[in-house]
């Protein structure tokens, strides 16, 4: 298999798990697809690309230029974009569960998921303003 064969095959499970992510509110079973059974493929995944791959790797992350040779290995630029791909997802079923806890309005979320789905940290934040719109669930005694 060739880095960009697998690339693929990561690339349409993930998308998989964010359209199921998405369904949720509707199927709760889904959660634990998304929250457990995906991220534990891909980090699978992705362990096994760094401890095949790394040791044949120039640069690391002590600057930019290293961080640069780095990823010019496609195996480890690939275990990069796995370790984007876990941790979004990742992120997007927290929005979710904190969303579900706070009663904020499902349509708010869409947005902050497929933000967070194309741009991580962007959507990331977005949640965070909009989730202020609810305050967290008071704790009983």
């Amino acid at each position: 298999m060739t880095p960009d064969q697998l690339f693929g095959i990561v690339n349409l499970v993930a998308l998989v798990a964010w359209v199921l992510l998405a369904l949720t509110p509707w199927v709760p079973r889904l959660r634990t697809v998304t929250a457990a059974v995906v991220p534990l493929a891909l980090a699978v995944v992705y362990a096994t690309l760094v401890a095949v791959h790394w040791s044949s790797s120039e640069g690391g992350f002590s600057s930019l230029p290293d961080v640069a040779a780095l990823f010019t290995n496609p195996w480890v630029l690939l275990a990069g974009w796995t370790h984007y791909l876990v941790f979004d997802l990742l992120v997007g079923n927290w929005e979710m569960q904190d969303a579900s806890a706070r009663e904020v309005p499902y349509l708010l979320v869409v947005p902050c998921l497929l933000l967070t789905f194309l741009f991580g940290p962007a959507g990331w934040l977005l949640y965070m303003l909009v989730r202020q719109l609810r305050p967290a669930p008071a704790v009983s005694a």
